[in-house]
């Protein structure tokens, strides 16, 4: 027998078998729940928390379910005759009109104790097609190797798309019914009311902050900018530690975690060590010093804090990643792996201008910030958490006679101001008014300047210069510099105006 006719030979039966082999689906199961779901809607209720449309294999089944479900919702009953009007009468199952096969789903139910059991293995079996779909796409996109997508971007891609599966129990985003938007708008708000503070972000533990944005909102870029000196990084660790130390899990129905109040978060550090990061934040909870600390310069008592708070912050769930020029890819796979493995609920970035584009933008400085920016935003909206990037201002702020910084005076604005849901000026008056302090003590100036430097002493001002939620403005901090510390101030009349 030549080679042409062995290669045409028919196969054993069993080969053939391997050969064609049908996506993993169980259409009994999924008539077995539907027919549950028309003899008894409770039944929906079962499995609508984690059962979607698009889990079913059989397109039928799933407009059946769809059908069923915004019927449920509606408060009205769903049963043969209600849901057969929202279908095509003249389609067929086999032999039988779509209203026959209604009364036969129902006149077959299983009990509404089994539901959730054929929930469960529907959903699975729809995971099981979805990871066939990734992997079959990863073999072949390995195999062509196109140009535009060296090996590490595939590794990427398909991380991004096994978390996004991982996550909810679906990869490939498309349309959301309004009826799904209304029902997490209608959740958002109940867990607001739930949250201490009634808030619906994450309280970044200062109130007066708090009360001007809600706390931060999931999946919100929000930059927080300023000048060499302002406290950027010190707001931005402040912030962390206050979400991570009020961190209070509450377990769901699925057995997983989710933060009731405050929450898990992770530190991108790109300009300081895990040290020095530590360092402030135990400065800040201790009020000892940092250069006290880093110099050894302190107390038998001040010693006794320090040991006392580093054994309370050990439990605080505040992650530290201190790689410097991290591109966007990689700080994308590490935030998705950390959220896997140990939750996230606030990512922080200090700061954008430390890090790194893809080759492609090149020598073109402001491409590669677009980039990032554009990289930071698609970001958070795929873990759905708040993502605080610290950037620089631009050196413009300086030659002026009003320090005040401006949405213009962001380096490389153009993406930054676009991309970002809010924007955030760090600005401490204190620090400019320090530098002109008159030379002579006896100058007729001093006694002016001292009084203008009682009024700015101890304050900050952050300011609201962009949020797509809420109104724009000020709000005045007391921030104590040995201690990186910003608070609210004691006098509540100071804390914020509006423009």
């Amino acid at each position: 027998m030549n080679d042409a006719v062995r290669k045409l030979a028919p196969l054993p039966k069993d080969q053939a078998d391997q050969h064609y082999r049908e996506a993993p689906n169980n259409l009994e199961a999924e008539q077995a729940l539907l027919g549950a779901i028309l003899v008894n809607n409770d039944a929906f209720y079962r499995v609508s928390d984690f059962l979607k449309p698009v889990h079913l294999h059989e397109p039928l089944h799933r407009k059946i379910f769809e059908v069923a479900g915004e019927i449920i919702r509606m408060g009205k009953t769903a049963n043969p005759v209600t849901v057969k009007t929202f279908l095509k009468a003249d389609d067929k199952v086999g032999d039988l009109t779509v209203a026959q096969y209604l009364a036969r789903l129902a006149a077959e139910a299983v009990s509404i104790i089994n539901a959730e059991d054929y929930g469960r293995a529907i959903y699975d079996l729809a995971l099981r097609r979805s990871l066939i779909t990734i992997g079959e796409d990863m073999v072949n996109i390995a195999y062509d190797a196109p140009l535009d997508m060296p090996p590490q971007s595939q590794i990427e891609d398909a991380e991004r798309r096994l978390f996004e599966l991982a996550e909810t129990g679906r990869y490939d985003g498309g349309f959301q019914s309004f009826n799904d938007a209304v029902a997490l708008a209608i959740d958002m708000a109940g867990q607001a009311f739930e949250r201490d503070g009634h808030l619906s972000g994450i309280s970044t533990g200062i109130h007066s902050l708090d009360g001007k944005m809600g706390g931060l909102q999931r999946s919100d870029l929000i930059i927080l900018a300023g000048r060499p000196g302002m406290g950027k990084t010190s707001l931005a660790t402040n912030i962390a530690y206050n979400i991570a130390a009020s961190y209070e899990p509450e377990v769901q129905p699925d057995g997983s975690f989710k933060a009731k109040n405050g929450g898990v978060v992770g530190f991108y550090s790109l300009e300081m060590s895990s040290e020095q990061l530590a360092t402030r934040i135990i400065s800040e909870q201790t009020e000892v010093s940092s250069s006290k600390i880093r110099r050894g310069d302190i107390s038998e008592a001040d010693f006794e804090k320090l040991v006392a708070c580093s054994q309370m912050m050990q439990k605080v769930p505040l992650y530290i990643d201190q790689t410097g020029g991290i591109s966007i890819a990689q700080l994308a796979a590490r935030a998705r792996r950390l959220k896997r493995q140990r939750g996230l609920d606030v990512l922080v970035v200090d700061y954008v201008q430390l890090m790194t584009g893809s080759k492609k933008s090149g020598e073109n400085r402001v491409q590669e910030i677009t980039e990032i920016t554009t990289g930071l935003k698609a970001l958070g909206k795929e873990l759905n958490v708040p993502i605080v990037a610290l950037s620089q201002l631009s050196r413009a702020v300086e030659s002026r006679e009003d320090k005040r910084p401006q949405l213009s005076d962001l380096r490389e604005s153009g993406s930054i101001e676009q991309d970002a849901d809010v924007v955030l000026f760090v600005f401490r008056e204190e620090y400019y008014v320090k530098n002109m302090e008159p030379r002579d003590e006896l100058d007729p100036k001093y006694e002016e300047w001292k009084m203008q430097m009682e009024r700015v002493k101890g304050t900050a001002d952050v300011i609201i210069a962009k949020q797509r939620h809420g109104p724009t403005g000020t709000v005045k901090l007391a921030f104590q510099s040995e201690f990186t510390r910003f608070s609210d101030l004691a006098d509540p009349s100071f804390t914020q105006y509006e423009h």
